[in-house]
């Protein structure tokens, strides 16, 4: 993904500094209230799901039970017990907020525009401007591909914090083995004969993105989102929140929730793929980042997406007569390509491919 835009806009990092009044600049503002909604949200009964147990056949039902609630309910579920050390998740914090604790020109070697205007999806910077009258997130990210390995692009992983590749490639090993896990209990979920169907979707050659994101402090949180809202383009998304800043929230049946902080746990986020794959029986959920007036937020998530020259369409056991196909088939490359098109005008790409 590729596109020609403005020269280079200054990072919100370095715009929530520079900002001497309590207002934001109007390319962030959010233009309607309908779309702000930004009152206090209640607080999500997110289920916690024991990796541990969901794995053990003597105690996986009550952790299947949750899990199929927990997917139906809000597409997305909270992991303890899962496996990722927490030396790894700690490291991998530390190292992203040493990142974006650096002066600018140091940040800026690894930037996502070439010569200053030509806009790439991987390295560090802030949303591609496709539109003079697009509403900007008020964050800024380090995109990176991780998998396959061999398409690496080194020269984009930050140098400093010495330990930041070491530890990317660390986090990204144990949460691999997380997602396979996570994807074979969906498969018996829905009652696929193979357990490895969802896995075996992904290919040889399927993505895996890191995406470091950096919410800085907003003197108008009411006025911007951090992110604004969508489903995720993925099959699954595993997510490391900030430990002590909420922000995240998730819709639901018109009402926008807080997702809370449990500590020592994962959050997972189903995703636009295994939406399509399931025909429907996961549900991709709308979500969004608000700000914070006084604290600043990081997270850090594993985007994992079926080989870009796959096609994806409903597995043929979960079509029949009461439950025909409720998307056709489509091309991934195609599919993530037009959601980033649909992602910068806030709208949702899944819509497109429903029958």
């Amino acid at each position: 993904m590729g596109s020609t835009g403005a020269a280079r806009a200054m990072p919100v990092q370095e715009l929530a500094g520079a900002l001497g009044t309590p207002d934001v600049p109007a390319p962030y503002v959010v233009r309607t209230h309908k779309d702000q909604q930004l009152a206090a949200a209640v607080v999500a009964p997110v289920p916690v799901i024991d990796h541990g147990r969901l794995l053990r056949k003597d105690h996986s039902a009550d952790e299947t039970a949750k899990l199929r609630s927990a997917i139906e309910s809000w597409g997305l579920f909270m992991v303890s017990n899962h496996g990722v050390d927490a030396a790894v998740i700690e490291s991998m914090r530390a190292a992203s907020r040493e990142f974006f604790r650096q002066p600018l020109e140091e940040k800026q070697r690894y930037s996502n525009l070439i010569c200053d205007e030509q806009f790439q999806s991987e390295g560090y910077g802030n949303d591609r401007v496709s539109s003079p009258d697009q509403t900007r997130d008020w964050t800024d990210r380090l995109y990176l591909k991780v998998q396959p390995e061999d398409e690496r692009r080194i020269a984009l992983w930050p140098a400093h914090p010495e330990n930041f590749r070491d530890v990317l490639h660390q986090f990204t090993k144990k949460c691999g083995q997380l997602k396979n896990d996570l994807l074979r209990a969906m498969a018996k979920l829905v009652g696929l004969d193979d357990e490895n169907y969802f896995v075996d979707q992904l290919g040889e050659k399927a993505l895996t993105n890191a995406r470091c994101s950096y919410y800085p402090e907003c003197p108008r949180p009411e006025l911007v989102f951090g992110l604004k809202p969508h489903t995720d383009g993925t099959v699954v998304t595993v997510l490391m929140v900030d430990d002590h800043v909420g922000g995240l929230q998730v819709l639901r049946d018109g009402v926008w929730w807080d997702v809370p902080i449990v500590p020592h746990t994962l959050l997972i986020l189903i995703g636009d793929q295994i939406e399509i794959m399931s025909n429907g029986i996961f549900k991709s959920p709308v979500h969004r980042v608000i700000t914070n007036a006084k604290k600043e937020r990081l997270s850090v998530a594993l985007d994992y997406s079926v080989d870009p020259e796959r096609e994806i369409e409903p597995s043929p056991q979960l079509i029949d007569e009461k439950r025909p196909a409720f998307y056709r088939k489509v091309k991934v490359k195609d599919y993530i390509a037009t959601y980033y098109n649909h992602f910068f005008q806030g709208g949702m790409v899944i819509d497109t491919i429903k029958l």
